[in-house]
């Protein structure tokens, strides 16, 4: 009997070690799979941030180098000046890889088209005519002011969403918005004002003034994008980053296409004279082709910088849908402070300690939105979780 005992007490105290070892075995995989899963997140985090950088900082050098550098002989240096032709070589890159996104993602044949319907067409086309139109406002501003200034209204994006939400839509912003965009204004007013004499970009009206105009439209043209987008990605759900990509520069390669094929008959007319254009040049494509064959290294520059700005989309929508908007406002806050740093060191800009104060403000401005907005966006997702658990 005391055998039997024993016995029934050895099976018993067994199958306790052997649920003891099986609960063991089942906690390890699953602290190893809790380990590959957080391994594969950074490995995915290092992937998105750094492509991002790598992308946008050399897409910076390469829009710098196309825009400023002079050819030819120092007697008569000539600059290349077709910003249609760079952004149809662009959008026609960022179409393509934007579609290679979409293939590569989709789970079946007919996910993620990237027109779902008619009725999404027309503000899509909005988005490309304004997107469009913004960068030869852009470029055009590069002839009076330099690239450090260029580069720090294009920070300033914020203003002109805001200016158009609140006119066009009605919307209320907190306080703290506009002290960012009252910083960010003076940031840009100081920066603006202490620009030292030697070596400001003139015009023929020999003032910047007429640069942040052109540059204005552009954050103006900017701003409408944004907002439009915004409108599309709440009525068009579930719209995806990479749909809008191919559709939205597959409509720019076919809008700044017709351009520059209709830009001879342009040259022609009064309009053309206005802005600039020769009619003896031939229009923008003839002229952008001859430039290129003249000085065949523009147009690896120009390769290059298409290819460039397609990656860095394509790497923040993966961004975005990976870890969401919270890390994309970092990252391209402080992708847009590391391209104004490589762009002083790469090409030698100097700037005034009160400049630097200008600079300092501005970014500041924005990462403390960012910062904010963050907050703000995190206290929402809380206040959601805690109204779905008194819910259910």
């Amino acid at each position: 009997m005391a055998s039997n005992g024993g016995l029934k007490q050895r099976s018993g105290n067994g199958a306790l070690d052997e649920k003891a070892l099986l609960q063991r075995q089942v906690d390890g995989l699953a602290t190893d799979r809790s380990s590959s899963r957080s391994a594969q997140t950074t490995k995915n985090l290092v992937i998105c941030v750094g492509g991002i950088y790598a992308s946008f900082l050399t897409w910076g050098v390469l829009q710098e180098r196309i825009t400023t550098t002079q050819y030819g002989s120092s007697i008569s240096p000539e600059k290349f000046n077709s910003p249609v032709f760079i952004n149809t070589v662009q959008s026609t890159f960022a179409a393509l890889l934007g579609y290679l996104y979409v293939l590569f993602t989709r789970k079946q044949s007919n996910d993620l088209p990237v027109f779902p319907s008619r009725s999404i067409i027309f503000p899509m086309f909005l988005v490309a005519i304004t997107s469009s139109l913004a960068s030869p406002f852009g470029y055009a501003s590069l002839k009076h002011v330099d690239y450090i200034t260029f580069i720090l209204a294009k920070s300033c994006k914020l203003l002109p969403v805001m200016a158009l939400h609140v006119t066009l839509f009605r919307r209320k912003y907190p306080l703290y918005k506009y002290c960012v965009v009252a910083l960010v204004t003076a940031g840009v007013a100081v920066f603006t004002l202490h620009h030292p004499t030697s070596s400001k970009k003139k015009g023929a009206d020999g003032s910047s003034a007429w640069g942040l105009l052109l540059l204005g439209i552009n954050l103006l043209f900017d701003g409408l994008t944004n907002s439009t987008q915004d409108h599309i990605y709440k009525s068009y759900r579930p719209y995806t980053g990479q749909q809008m990509m191919c559709a939205l520069n597959s409509i720019s390669t076919v809008l700044t296409s017709v351009y520059l094929m209709v830009s001879p008959y342009i040259a022609t007319t009064p309009v053309g004279a206005y802005l600039g254009m020769s009619a003896a040049s031939g229009g923008e494509l003839e002229y952008a082709i001859d430039f290129v064959k003249r000085y065949p290294s523009v147009g690896w520059d120009i390769f290059a910088f298409a290819a460039c700005g397609a990656l860095g989309q394509m790497f923040i929508f993966y961004t975005l849908s990976t870890f969401g908007s919270l890390l994309l406002v970092t990252v391209t806050v402080t992708r847009k402070m590391l391209t104004m740093i490589l762009s002083v060191v790469w090409f030698g800009h100097r700037l005034s300690p009160m400049q630097w104060v200008g600079v300092g403000l501005v970014f500041g401005g924005v990462f403390v939105e960012a910062q904010l907005s963050k907050q703000e966006k995190l206290a929402k997702d809380r206040a959601k979780k805690e109204e779905v658990k008194k819910s259910s």
